[in-house]
């Protein structure tokens, strides 16, 4: 008995410490794979260092409100060591929080700070904190150019369906503006004597004929509106479609038959305009600035299906800037991860941004609409490829026209009204236009709907109407 007792015990023994080895494997198996394995960094979020100081300044500056009329941030002016608060139009103060009487509603540009709220709502995922040695070199994945940022890239057009990328080469630049000239001069041809025209059709955006003209190429000049041209024997052109067009949001295409054509697509996101197919031009602009808002980061991209095109856009920007800043491609690709994440969650960018600017868009419209002094462009509904659905306009811009022929410089009539906007001769067009936007701050569109309301309550009748807007 006392023997069977013994033997029992013993192999209780080595069960124990049996299970102990199998249990102390285990455990360096999960030190090692967790702490060794490439995918992921060798310090957990407890025993982070370096990085504490930059997320500690960072919050701290993000959490100082400015009475929500303005923000702080950290590269901002210092008082005592502290960033101050830049306020938004209208508004001073240390907090922002004094509202200027008499001060006149900044429509001009298109600032896209609509989106402001929708970062500081996933202010997490937007975040991003770099070493102080990263990416020194003038090189990186591609030379000059983030692999992985071009994969999402490509992989953020085919989710949201608005162009074909297969078959394209893809450059960046410094922003969308960049990439303007760069690709009229791959489009013109060198070595003769006709220099290739370089048109638009009224109203287009300025940046064509400013830019065209001030660089005064050899193998290209500026030769205005694609009107004058349509029944001309003149096949030498180089066109610039927008699409949707800037300032009047109109989905657009080429009116020169034969011409080298060049689609501005900064506004084809389903934020601002229905998606009705995907686009497939030869050379095809777009910017973050209008994708996810940070227009500061200055970083656009296109796609250029010729190889011979694409050869000679690539050594402008080599030659111009050796591509895009490699700090704001590593910030560009941490946004395009977000937005990529998100599409179809409730925290869809395109879904955040439509909504906003069809609210502003159905306010200022109604608006508009409740005198005959002005007009607004027509937009109508139209079935988007990415909600799968009938969706109502959310324009980036309103092209006013001013209907009374008193009122013959409409942008003008608005400045002494107190509304800063953006003259229809700038687009090619007439005084009897001009641009609103509608996509800055909400301090902003509010301002403007404040100053729009006397300039269309010409009469006692329509006084306590307009007061609802």
């Amino acid at each position: 008995m006392r023997e069977q007792l013994t033997r029992e015990t013993t192999a209780n023994v080595y069960l124990v410490l049996f299970s102990l080895s199998v249990l102390l494997n285990i455990f360096l198996l999960c030190q090692h794979f967790s702490f060794h394995s490439p995918s992921r960094p060798s310090s957990t979020i407890s025993e982070l260092s370096w990085t504490r100081r930059a997320a500690a300044e960072a919050e701290a500056v993000a959490a100082i409100s400015c009475s929500g009329h303005g923000r702080a941030y950290v590269d901002g002016v210092l008082d005592n060591w502290r960033p101050t608060c830049e306020c938004n139009t209208c508004y001073i103060g240390s907090d922002c929080s004094v509202l200027l009487s008499n001060c006149s509603a900044d429509v001009d540009s298109g600032d896209p700070l609509f989106l402001e709220p929708y970062w500081m709502q996933h202010a997490a995922k937007g975040a991003v904190v770099l070493s102080g040695w990263h990416r020194m070199s003038y090189s990186t994945t591609d030379h000059f150019k983030s692999l992985e940022l071009e994969n999402h890239i490509r992989l953020l057009h085919a989710a949201v369906g608005n162009a074909i990328t297969d078959g394209k080469y893809l450059v960046f630049g410094t922003g969308s503006t960049q990439l303007i000239n760069a690709l009229v001069y791959a489009l013109s041809p060198e070595n003769t004597s006709s220099p290739a025209s370089v048109v638009a059709t009224v109203p287009y955006y300025p940046m064509y004929k400013e830019q065209t003209e001030l660089f005064n190429g050899r193998d290209y000049e500026w030769e205005g509106a694609t009107a004058k041209w349509r029944n001309s024997n003149k096949t030498n052109f180089v066109e610039f479609v927008t699409s949707p067009n800037n300032p009047d949001c109109l989905l657009c295409d080429s009116v020169l038959g034969g011409s080298s054509v060049i689609y501005d697509h900064a506004y084809y996101w389903p934020h601002f305009t229905a998606i009705p197919e995907p686009a497939d031009g030869d050379a095809m602009i777009f910017t973050v600035s209008k994708l996810s808002g940070h227009a500061g980061s200055r970083f656009g991209w296109a796609f250029i299906k010729d190889e011979n095109v694409y050869n000679k856009v690539s050594n402008y920007l080599q030659y111009n800037s050796m591509g895009a800043s490699r700090d704001t491609q590593s910030r560009i690709f941490n946004y395009v991860k977000v937005i990529l994440a998100e599409i179809g969650s409730n925290a869809d960018i395109f879904e955040f941004g439509f909504n906003k600017l069809r609210k502003r868009w159905q306010r200022l419209q109604a608006l508009v609409n409740s005198s005959s002094r002005f007009s607004l462009q027509q937009l109508s509904p139209q079935y988007c490829t990415y909600f799968k659905k009938i969706r109502d306009p959310s324009p980036a811009y309103a092209w006013l026209k001013c209907e009374n022929e008193e009122d013959a410089d409409c942008a003008e009539v608005l400045m002494k009204g107190g509304i800063i906007s953006r003259g229809g001769t700038k687009f090619g067009s007439s005084t009897q236009y001009t641009r609103l936007s509608l996509l800055k701050t909400d301090d902003n569109f509010e301002m403007l709907l404040q100053k729009f309301k006397p300039l269309v309550a010409s009469s006692d009748e329509n006084t306590s109407e307009i007061s609802s807007f």
